[in-house]
């Protein structure tokens, strides 16, 4: 037999209702509103920061420069008088596989023959001095114009051409990117940076490599002779630091130029 069971309502069941509970309604959606607010404007920020340390980060390392070889230029009277030292450096560089474009206007080249150091800019770079090095020519064939005006010219500040700059002739530019004015170099592009070593004796020399100086080229400071230890770091303005370190043979015997680097 089914037991009678019996249905009905609590008489003191009640709800929450008025406005109060609308009240924590409204603040609870304005709390959630907020908080999803900040945590958008929280994740953008972190997101345009990550787009950016990942856009250095990827300049970082795919600029980099290589050194491909270094040959020692010594100064001449004739073909049987020479220096007795290395008077002018002719660095060829290219970049690494898939580097970014390199601007040579704002490298520095750090030379040290473990007594002096000197940390050149491009012959053109005029933001750090305020001016460029004098008698710089922007014009396409001025290569070697610009070779004699480093090894021969020099201005009241900072002083010898020689000492605070380097010039570069190009050898490979199939895009047609780079120009005295203006030298980037990309993937596949060779340069020649060109670093003066003049010193001591070589100053009463006439010729310098392709540049007749009289006997007027400005003393770099650097001293590279025989069994000398030469240190050459390139610091783009983007990307891994190159450094290309060696020492100089025993002797250069009659050569005129010689192989220095590998």
């Amino acid at each position: 037999m089914k037991a009678n069971k019996k249905t009905g309502m609590f008489k003191d069941a009640r709800a929450q209702v008025g406005i109060g509970t609308l009240i924590i309604f409204i603040a609870m959606v304005l709390i959630a509103t907020v908080a999803a607010s900040v945590i958008i404007q929280t994740s953008g920020i972190l997101q345009q920061q990550a787009q950016s340390t990942g856009k250095q980060a990827t300049q970082e390392v795919s600029s980099n420069l290589v050194v491909k070889h270094i040959e020692g230029i010594r100064a001449k009277n004739n073909a049987t008088d020479m220096a007795d030292a290395i008077s002018l450096l002719k660095i060829r560089v290219g970049l690494n596989v898939g580097s970014s474009p390199v601007d040579l206007n704002q490298l520095i080249v750090s030379v040290t023959d473990g007594t002096n150091t000197n940390d050149l800019l491009y012959a053109n770079n005029d933001r750090i001095y305020d001016y460029s090095m004098s008698n710089f020519s922007s014009d396409a064939t001025a290569a070697i114009a610009n070779l004699g005006a480093l090894l021969k010219d020099t201005q009241a500040t900072p002083g010898d051409n020689a000492k605070y700059f380097f010039t570069v002739q190009k050898i490979r530019d199939e895009d047609t990117s780079f120009s005295q004015n203006s030298p980037i170099m990309n993937t596949g592009d060779i340069a020649i940076i060109y670093v003066s070593a003049v010193s001591g004796s070589d100053l009463s020399f006439t010729t310098i490599g392709e540049v007749n100086t009289a006997g007027g080229q400005k003393d770099s400071t650097l001293d590279i002779e025989p069994r000398t230890t030469v240190t050459i770091v390139l610091t783009p303005e983007f990307g891994a630091t190159t450094m290309a370190t060696f020492l100089a043979p025993s002797s250069y015997g009659t050569r005129e130029t010689v192989q220095l680097y590998p």
